[in-house]
């Protein structure tokens, strides 16, 4: 997996030679990420006239100890609800869930570095639980705060990022903004892959991200925002570093026809726009909302 930062050493001990799904970056660690396959395929052409697009910064972005996140909301919620923290199910520090396992409602204490939009760090926030984490279809966790979204904008300034509602279409200019490098990466998203495999994972309905976006270790977590609308629609999560077929750190898509393809050096993200439907009144997480298709426990 690409992106936690773990570090060559750490990332080794995590998951034979590297995190898969994306790994997340430790401290001046290593990474343990999951690479994206080298690419024999058609490459998205850009029209001639594409909107202006909106400068990205790192501002609602955060630092995990290993891997990057950001501070999201849903279209719906109230200034006074408990902020939600947005990374990969991988940079959980409970470990890699997995196949099939999903986490709810587990009490942690971790804290995250808020960045502003130059990428200082501005304070420090502090979970209160693992709202929800999986490797299970898609590769993300939501950590819940113990600070609101109003708090949080009293105290730094800083909002949240706002999710998007609905599927990302090909040809959309991104960025992949790491807190925990306080680095962003600029592309476009290049299709969608059925099912992308690595190791003993499978996710599906996967962002390939044209070439252009050369996501590393400790970018794990990272929003990838639409430049656009500024709107977070996706999560970085993993990419193909070697041309290995559907090892760790080495995905490979899978189409509908069970047909295997490998792209080296290419990367990937997981859709949110379906998170959106579980987080209900308080910005807590409902499964049983209507709408609402995250894997279950």
């Amino acid at each position: 997996m690409n992106k936690p930062l773990v570090g060559a050493f750490l990332a080794a001990l995590l998951l034979g030679a590297g995190v898969a799904p994306a790994v997340a970056a430790e401290p001046a660690g290593s990474t343990s990420e999951v690479s994206a396959e080298a690419a024999p395929q058609t490459k998205y052409t850009a029209p001639d006239t594409v909107p202006a697009a909106k400068a990205v910064t790192f501002a609602g972005t955060v630092a995990l100890s290993n891997c990057s996140g950001s501070v999201v909301r849903s279209p719906d919620a109230a200034p006074t609800d408990p902020a939600l923290v947005l990374s990969n199910g991988h940079c959980m520090e409970s470990g890699f869930p997995g196949p099939g396992e999903v986490v709810v409602d587990q009490p942690s204490s971790r804290t995250f570095t808020l960045l502003n939009a130059s990428g200082s760090g501005v304070g420090t926030l502090k979970a209160s639980k693992i709202a929800y984490g999986t490797m299970t279809d898609t590769d993300l966790s939501l950590y819940e705060l113990t600070s609101t979204y109003q708090q949080m904008e009293d105290s730094y300034g800083i909002q949240a990022l706002e999710l998007e509602t609905a599927h990302p279409t090909a040809g959309t200019a991104i960025t992949v903004a790491s807190g925990y490098w306080k680095r962003t990466y600029s592309c476009d998203i290049d299709g969608f892959v059925h099912q992308l495999k690595e190791g003993r994972w499978t996710w599906k309905d996967s962002v390939r991200y044209t070439p252009e976006c050369q996501t590393i270790g400790g970018t794990s977590g990272s929003p990838v925002i639409d430049d656009a609308t500024g709107k977070v629609v996706a999560v970085n999560n993993t990419g193909n570093e070697s041309g290995q077929e559907c090892t760790d750190n080495n995905p490979c898509e899978v189409d509908e026809n069970g047909e295997v393809t490998v792209r080296e050096g290419i990367n990937y993200a997981q859709q949110t726009y379906n998170m959106v439907p579980c987080i209900g009144a308080g910005s807590t997480i409902d499964l049983t909302r209507e709408g609402c298709a995250l894997p279950k426990p």
